[in-house]
């Protein structure tokens, strides 16, 4: 796994077709915040709770100026079902060839109950308008995590 990029550095540009049927250019964000979380996989507990929170928050963080994008590897048709059972209200993207979660850091070795296998591993970063990273949650633990966006965005929009 490579490292993430670092706070201050430009954020790897990428297109990728989204559960809506369209795709999602990331330098087609620029001049907005972006929060960019990164899931291991749809219709999971803890996907599930985290997306559940950023859907929760939406209003807040669009107020702020904010897109969220949520990625994994899912394929389309999965995530198009995880919209729809969760009602959720922003892009889900799908990197099923793992270029994006490479050029992120966020793909690597995991281990859960004994067993090693390749996965993402839960991070989101908050993009800044400028195109850089201003922002980085690794190894994120879901409860309270979206919280935790709203207030870092709040506190560099003041700055």
């Amino acid at each position: 796994m490579s490292a993430p990029p670092s706070v201050g550095a430009a954020a790897p540009d990428f297109t990728l077709p989204t559960d809506q049927g369209g795709e999602v250019r990331l330098s087609g964000l620029e001049g907005r915040w972006v929060v960019l979380f990164f899931y291991p996989k749809a219709l999971t507990p803890g996907c599930t709770t985290e997306a559940c929170g950023f859907r929760d928050a939406y209003a807040e963080l669009g107020e702020l100026g904010a897109e969220v994008l949520g990625l994994s590897h899912d394929p389309v048709d999965k995530l198009q079902k995880f919209r729809a059972k969760h009602e959720l209200t922003f892009p889900l993207l799908s990197d099923t060839e793992h270029a994006v979660t490479e050029a992120y850091g966020v793909y690597g070795l995991k281990k859960f109950m004994g067993r090693e296998y390749m996965g993402i591993h839960r991070t989101t970063f908050l993009i800044g308008p400028d195109g850089r990273i201003a922002h980085v949650w690794p190894k994120v633990r879901v409860k309270d995590h979206v919280e935790e966006v709203v207030t870092a965005l709040k506190e560099l929009k003041v700055n």
